[in-house]
């Protein structure tokens, strides 16, 4: 199992909707590190790490989000190569 590192940023309602509560629930029920922080601009920002597949799991449902989200855009965006231990919250 090759371990990979994508980062993601997440653009619409998607801060004070309970989206990076759901972003860490969603990775730690996929065995995947990682961390969601909000951005100044409004958007979120996930970096994650783990399996190709897992990954791919989390980036469709970053597409959909919490029930209260309105997610409009999810953009990949390089990624570090440092993988972090655990799934947190910034």
């Amino acid at each position: 199992m090759r371990v990979q590192c994508r980062r993601f940023l997440i653009s619409g309602r998607v801060q004070g909707v309970w989206f990076r509560a759901g972003t860490r629930e969603q990775a730690v029920s996929l065995g995947l590190d990682g961390v969601a922080r909000n951005l100044d601009d409004g958007r979120v920002e996930v970096t994650a790490f783990g399996p190709a597949e897992a990954l791919e799991q989390l980036h469709d449902w970053l597409q959909r989000g919490t029930s209260q989200a309105r997610v409009e855009e999810v953009r990949e965006v390089s990624a570090p190569s440092q993988p972090e231990k655990g799934f947190r919250i910034a």
